[in-house]
Protein backbone atom coordinates (compact mmCIF):
# COMPACT_ATOMS: atom_id res chain seq x y z
CA UNK A 1 0.00 0.00 0.00
CA UNK A 2 1.23 3.50 -0.80
CA UNK A 3 0.68 6.69 1.14
CA UNK A 4 -1.70 7.88 -1.60
CA UNK A 5 -4.29 5.44 -0.24
CA UNK A 6 -4.25 7.27 3.09
CA UNK A 7 -6.14 10.54 3.06
CA UNK A 8 -5.83 13.18 5.73
CA UNK A 9 -8.95 15.13 6.65
CA UNK A 10 -8.35 18.57 8.17
CA UNK A 11 -10.15 18.74 11.49
CA UNK A 12 -8.99 21.70 13.56
CA UNK A 13 -6.29 24.34 13.59
CA UNK A 14 -2.69 23.22 14.19
CA UNK A 15 -1.97 23.10 17.89
CA UNK A 16 -5.42 21.91 19.00
CA UNK A 17 -4.00 18.41 19.44
CA UNK A 18 -6.38 15.64 18.29
CA UNK A 19 -5.46 12.75 20.57
CA UNK A 20 -8.10 10.13 21.39
CA UNK A 21 -10.63 8.91 18.81
CA UNK A 22 -13.65 6.62 18.85
CA UNK A 23 -16.76 5.85 16.84
CA UNK A 24 -19.92 7.28 18.37
CA UNK A 25 -23.45 5.85 18.53
CA UNK A 26 -24.47 8.40 15.87
CA UNK A 27 -22.02 7.00 13.30
CA UNK A 28 -19.67 9.98 13.67
CA UNK A 29 -16.09 10.00 14.89
CA UNK A 30 -15.48 11.74 18.21
CA UNK A 31 -12.06 13.03 19.26
CA UNK A 32 -10.39 14.70 22.19
CA UNK A 33 -8.48 17.93 21.50
CA UNK A 34 -5.91 17.70 24.25
CA UNK A 35 -4.32 21.13 23.82
CA UNK A 36 -7.47 23.07 22.91
CA UNK A 37 -9.50 21.61 25.78
CA UNK A 38 -12.37 20.50 23.58
CA UNK A 39 -14.18 17.57 21.98
CA UNK A 40 -14.51 17.35 18.19
CA UNK A 41 -17.09 15.51 16.09
CA UNK A 42 -16.38 14.45 12.49
CA UNK A 43 -19.68 13.53 10.84
CA UNK A 44 -20.17 10.97 8.10
CA UNK A 45 -20.81 13.93 5.78
CA UNK A 46 -17.41 15.42 6.64
CA UNK A 47 -18.84 18.21 8.78
CA UNK A 48 -16.71 19.12 11.79
CA UNK A 49 -18.05 20.53 15.03
CA UNK A 50 -16.09 21.31 18.18
CA UNK A 51 -17.36 21.55 21.75
CA UNK A 52 -15.22 23.43 24.29
CA UNK A 53 -15.09 21.58 27.57
CA UNK A 54 -17.53 22.54 30.28
CA UNK A 55 -15.77 23.49 32.60
CA UNK A 56 -12.95 24.95 30.52
CA UNK A 57 -9.54 23.35 30.18
CA UNK A 58 -9.23 19.82 31.47
CA UNK A 59 -6.70 18.36 29.01
CA UNK A 60 -9.00 15.63 27.61
CA UNK A 61 -7.16 12.45 26.63
CA UNK A 62 -9.13 9.29 25.82
CA UNK A 63 -12.75 9.02 24.67
CA UNK A 64 -15.02 6.00 24.36
CA UNK A 65 -18.63 5.21 23.60
CA UNK A 66 -20.60 4.46 26.74
CA UNK A 67 -23.53 2.11 27.30
CA UNK A 68 -25.94 5.08 27.43
CA UNK A 69 -25.56 6.38 23.85
CA UNK A 70 -23.15 9.08 24.99
CA UNK A 71 -19.38 9.60 24.81
CA UNK A 72 -17.25 9.45 27.94
CA UNK A 73 -13.75 10.87 28.23
CA UNK A 74 -10.96 11.48 30.71
CA UNK A 75 -9.98 14.99 31.77
CA UNK A 76 -6.37 14.47 32.82
CA UNK A 77 -5.77 18.11 33.71
CA UNK A 78 -8.47 18.56 36.33
CA UNK A 79 -9.18 15.05 37.63
CA UNK A 80 -12.63 14.54 36.15
CA UNK A 81 -14.51 12.18 33.89
CA UNK A 82 -16.52 13.96 31.21
CA UNK A 83 -19.69 12.90 29.43
CA UNK A 84 -21.02 14.42 26.22
CA UNK A 85 -24.16 13.31 24.43
CA UNK A 86 -24.53 13.39 20.66
CA UNK A 87 -26.22 16.80 20.90
CA UNK A 88 -23.23 18.28 22.72
CA UNK A 89 -24.65 18.48 26.25
CA UNK A 90 -21.94 17.85 28.85
CA UNK A 91 -21.56 16.94 32.49
CA UNK A 92 -18.56 15.97 34.60
CA UNK A 93 -17.82 13.68 37.52
CA UNK A 94 -15.13 14.77 39.96
CA UNK A 95 -12.42 12.28 40.90
CA UNK A 96 -10.07 12.38 43.89
CA UNK A 97 -7.40 15.06 43.55
CA UNK A 98 -4.24 13.72 41.93
CA UNK A 99 -5.96 10.89 40.04
CA UNK A 100 -4.65 11.86 36.59
CA UNK A 101 -7.17 9.80 34.58
CA UNK A 102 -5.80 8.42 31.31
CA UNK A 103 -7.51 5.52 29.53
CA UNK A 104 -11.23 4.83 29.79
CA UNK A 105 -13.37 1.90 28.65
CA UNK A 106 -16.91 0.61 29.08
CA UNK A 107 -17.02 -2.50 31.25
CA UNK A 108 -19.25 -5.57 31.10
CA UNK A 109 -21.15 -4.22 34.11
CA UNK A 110 -22.45 -1.16 32.25
CA UNK A 111 -20.06 1.23 33.99
CA UNK A 112 -17.05 3.21 32.76
CA UNK A 113 -13.62 2.17 34.03
CA UNK A 114 -10.58 4.44 33.96
CA UNK A 115 -6.85 4.23 34.67
CA UNK A 116 -5.43 6.64 37.26
CA UNK A 117 -2.03 7.55 35.84
CA UNK A 118 -0.69 9.47 38.82
CA UNK A 119 -2.58 7.74 41.62
CA UNK A 120 -1.89 3.99 41.18
CA UNK A 121 -5.63 3.37 40.95
CA UNK A 122 -8.26 1.95 38.67
CA UNK A 123 -11.65 3.60 39.00
CA UNK A 124 -15.23 2.76 38.17
CA UNK A 125 -17.85 5.37 37.32
CA UNK A 126 -21.49 4.37 36.94
CA UNK A 127 -23.61 6.19 34.38
CA UNK A 128 -25.42 7.68 37.38
CA UNK A 129 -22.15 9.21 38.59
CA UNK A 130 -21.40 6.67 41.33
CA UNK A 131 -17.63 6.46 41.86
CA UNK A 132 -15.53 3.58 43.22
CA UNK A 133 -11.73 3.46 43.27
CA UNK A 134 -9.41 0.48 43.62
CA UNK A 135 -5.78 0.76 44.72
CA UNK A 136 -3.12 -1.07 42.72
CA UNK A 137 -0.29 -3.03 44.37
CA UNK A 138 2.41 -0.77 42.89
CA UNK A 139 3.90 2.64 43.55
CA UNK A 140 4.47 4.93 40.59
CA UNK A 141 3.21 2.33 38.13
CA UNK A 142 1.55 4.92 35.84
CA UNK A 143 -1.61 3.04 34.88
CA UNK A 144 -2.13 4.30 31.34
CA UNK A 145 -4.73 2.67 29.08
CA UNK A 146 -7.54 0.20 29.76
CA UNK A 147 -9.82 -2.11 27.80
CA UNK A 148 -12.65 -4.50 28.55
CA UNK A 149 -11.65 -8.15 28.27
CA UNK A 150 -13.57 -11.15 27.01
CA UNK A 151 -13.53 -12.51 30.57
CA UNK A 152 -15.68 -9.65 31.97
CA UNK A 153 -12.59 -8.14 33.59
CA UNK A 154 -10.69 -4.96 32.64
CA UNK A 155 -7.12 -5.14 31.35
CA UNK A 156 -4.73 -2.21 31.63
CA UNK A 157 -1.15 -1.16 31.01
CA UNK A 158 1.28 -0.12 33.74
CA UNK A 159 3.73 2.02 31.80
CA UNK A 160 6.31 2.46 34.54
CA UNK A 161 5.76 -0.85 36.36
CA UNK A 162 6.37 -2.71 33.07
CA UNK A 163 3.33 -4.94 33.42
CA UNK A 164 -0.14 -5.70 32.15
CA UNK A 165 -2.81 -5.65 34.82
CA UNK A 166 -6.19 -7.31 35.15
CA UNK A 167 -8.94 -6.18 37.50
CA UNK A 168 -12.21 -8.05 37.86
CA UNK A 169 -15.54 -6.39 38.52
CA UNK A 170 -15.09 -6.86 42.27
CA UNK A 171 -11.75 -5.05 42.25
CA UNK A 172 -9.37 -8.01 42.52
CA UNK A 173 -6.10 -7.20 40.73
CA UNK A 174 -3.55 -9.47 39.04
CA UNK A 175 -0.32 -8.16 37.50
CA UNK A 176 1.60 -9.83 34.66
CA UNK A 177 5.22 -8.59 34.33
CA UNK A 178 6.47 -8.16 30.76
CA UNK A 179 9.37 -10.27 29.48
CA UNK A 180 11.21 -7.20 28.13
CA UNK A 181 12.58 -4.80 30.72
CA UNK A 182 11.56 -1.13 30.56
CA UNK A 183 9.18 -1.80 27.65
CA UNK A 184 6.79 1.03 28.56
CA UNK A 185 3.37 -0.46 27.65
CA UNK A 186 0.71 2.08 26.63
CA UNK A 187 -2.17 1.30 24.25
CA UNK A 188 -4.26 -1.84 24.79
CA UNK A 189 -7.23 -3.45 23.04
CA UNK A 190 -9.26 -6.65 23.07
CA UNK A 191 -8.63 -8.99 20.15
CA UNK A 192 -11.33 -11.03 18.43
CA UNK A 193 -10.04 -14.30 19.92
CA UNK A 194 -10.29 -13.14 23.53
CA UNK A 195 -6.61 -12.29 23.90
CA UNK A 196 -5.51 -8.70 24.49
CA UNK A 197 -3.09 -6.77 22.26
CA UNK A 198 -0.89 -3.97 23.60
CA UNK A 199 2.00 -1.76 22.48
CA UNK A 200 5.37 -1.26 24.11
CA UNK A 201 6.32 2.32 23.27
CA UNK A 202 9.81 2.24 24.79
CA UNK A 203 10.81 -1.16 23.40
CA UNK A 204 9.38 -0.74 19.89
CA UNK A 205 7.30 -3.90 20.22
CA UNK A 206 3.76 -5.18 20.27
CA UNK A 207 2.50 -7.70 22.78
CA UNK A 208 -0.34 -10.18 23.12
CA UNK A 209 -1.59 -11.65 26.38
CA UNK A 210 -4.11 -14.47 26.74
CA UNK A 211 -6.70 -14.56 29.52
CA UNK A 212 -4.49 -16.99 31.47
CA UNK A 213 -1.57 -14.53 31.38
CA UNK A 214 0.65 -16.00 28.64
CA UNK A 215 2.54 -13.18 26.88
CA UNK A 216 4.13 -13.11 23.43
CA UNK A 217 6.06 -10.06 22.19
CA UNK A 218 6.55 -9.00 18.56
CA UNK A 219 9.48 -6.65 17.78
CA UNK A 220 8.68 -4.03 15.16
CA UNK A 221 10.93 -3.73 12.09
CA UNK A 222 11.69 -0.19 13.30
CA UNK A 223 12.37 -0.44 17.03
CA UNK A 224 12.43 3.37 17.29
CA UNK A 225 8.86 3.70 15.92
CA UNK A 226 7.32 4.37 19.38
CA UNK A 227 3.97 2.59 18.94
CA UNK A 228 1.26 4.40 20.86
CA UNK A 229 -2.35 3.24 20.38
CA UNK A 230 -3.84 -0.01 19.09
CA UNK A 231 -7.19 -1.27 17.77
CA UNK A 232 -8.13 -4.86 16.94
CA UNK A 233 -9.18 -6.01 13.50
CA UNK A 234 -11.79 -8.73 12.82
CA UNK A 235 -9.27 -11.06 11.17
CA UNK A 236 -7.33 -11.69 14.38
CA UNK A 237 -4.68 -8.97 14.16
CA UNK A 238 -4.52 -5.32 15.12
CA UNK A 239 -3.81 -1.82 13.78
CA UNK A 240 -1.56 0.59 15.65
CA UNK A 241 -0.04 4.04 15.41
CA UNK A 242 3.71 4.59 15.20
CA UNK A 243 4.06 8.00 16.78
CA UNK A 244 7.82 8.21 16.33
CA UNK A 245 7.86 6.91 12.75
CA UNK A 246 4.83 8.74 11.31
CA UNK A 247 3.06 5.55 10.28
CA UNK A 248 0.00 3.38 10.74
CA UNK A 249 1.03 -0.23 11.29
CA UNK A 250 -0.70 -3.60 11.14
CA UNK A 251 0.00 -7.02 12.60
CA UNK A 252 -1.90 -10.08 11.43
CA UNK A 253 -2.78 -13.16 13.42
CA UNK A 254 0.47 -14.88 12.44
CA UNK A 255 2.66 -12.00 13.66
CA UNK A 256 3.42 -10.53 10.22
CA UNK A 257 3.89 -6.77 10.49
CA UNK A 258 3.63 -4.07 7.83
CA UNK A 259 3.27 -0.31 7.96
CA UNK A 260 1.89 2.58 5.92
CA UNK A 261 3.55 5.99 5.86
CA UNK A 262 1.40 9.03 6.51
CA UNK A 263 1.37 11.64 3.70
CA UNK A 264 2.27 14.57 5.96
CA UNK A 265 5.68 14.46 7.68
CA UNK A 266 5.71 14.62 11.48
CA UNK A 267 1.93 14.26 11.73
CA UNK A 268 2.17 12.77 15.24
CA UNK A 269 -0.38 9.93 15.06
CA UNK A 270 -1.92 9.06 18.40
CA UNK A 271 -5.35 7.45 18.89
CA UNK A 272 -6.69 4.87 16.44
CA UNK A 273 -10.06 3.22 15.82
CA UNK A 274 -11.72 0.97 13.25
CA UNK A 275 -15.13 1.36 11.61
CA UNK A 276 -16.86 -0.31 8.67
CA UNK A 277 -15.23 2.35 6.47
CA UNK A 278 -11.66 1.65 7.50
CA UNK A 279 -8.99 2.69 9.95
CA UNK A 280 -8.93 6.18 11.46
CA UNK A 281 -6.09 7.84 13.37
CA UNK A 282 -5.98 11.13 15.24
CA UNK A 283 -3.06 13.29 14.12
CA UNK A 284 -1.95 15.71 16.79
CA UNK A 285 -1.03 18.26 14.13
CA UNK A 286 -4.76 18.84 13.48
CA UNK A 287 -6.16 16.18 11.14
CA UNK A 288 -7.63 12.69 10.95
CA UNK A 289 -5.99 10.02 8.80
CA UNK A 290 -8.22 7.54 6.99
CA UNK A 291 -6.97 4.23 5.64
CA UNK A 292 -9.78 2.47 3.72
CA UNK A 293 -10.24 -1.13 4.73
CA UNK A 294 -13.14 -3.58 4.70
CA UNK A 295 -14.96 -4.10 7.99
Amino acid sequence: MTTSEIREIPLVEPGAGPYGITAGPDGALWLTLVHAGAIARLGVDGAVRTYPLDAAGGRPLIITAGPDDALWFTRSGDDRIGRIDVDGEQRTIALPAGTGPGGIAAGADGALWYAGMTSDTIGRVGTDGTLTTFSLPVTGGFASMITAGADRALWFTLNQANAIGRIDLDGRVTLHPLPTADAGPVGITLGVDGAVWFVEIAAGQLGRITPDGAIVEFPLPDRAARPHAIAADPAGGAWFTEWGANRIGHIDGTGRIDAHDLPTPNAEPHGITRTADGIWAALETGAVAHLPRPA
